[in-house]
């Protein structure tokens, strides 16, 4: 597991930036994920990535996105602007496309949940090589590595 934490001390922010990835290699196969908060300026408040075992991509891109609204909510109840090169974790949250596979159900749900600890989450599709994205992934892949 990586972990780099500045010692925020469970301060309260009105708004951060949540930035996610989730890897397969394999689809199913070897899976991780990772995902970054960020204080309004960007700078770092908490970045993780850790091996989740056997999944498929679009089932590590939603555990990444659980498990950072999880974490975002020790340090902010206010505004989440999250980020992901995923564009079909970002469109089902927007409700642009329905979510029909049976292993991602529950996982929508779980993300629905959770984003009820927040005034407001906002869902960015951005490019894989965004710079935010890119250092995220390369954390994910460090874990994969890892393994």
């Amino acid at each position: 597991m990586l972990l780099k934490h500045c010692e925020y001390m469970m301060s309260k922010f009105q708004k951060v930036f949540v930035v996610t990835d989730g890897a397969s290699r394999g689809n199913p196969g070897a899976s991780a994920i990772g995902y970054g908060i960020y204080d309004s300026d960007w700078s770092v408040v908490e970045e993780k990535a850790e091996y989740i075992g056997n999944a498929t991509n679009n089932e590590a891109e939603y555990r990444a996105l659980v498990a950072a609204l999880e974490r975002a909510a020790h340090y902010c109840k206010g505004e989440v602007e999250h980020y992901s090169d995923s564009e079909l974790l970002v469109k089902q949250l927007k409700g642009q496309y329905r979510v029909k596979a049976g292993n991602l159900k529950p996982l929508f749900e779980k993300v629905l949940k959770v984003k009820g600890k927040f005034t407001s989450v906002k869902h960015q599709h951005v490019r894989r090589t965004d710079k935010r994205v890119a250092r995220i992934d390369g954390l994910v892949n460090e874990a994969l590595d890892g393994y």
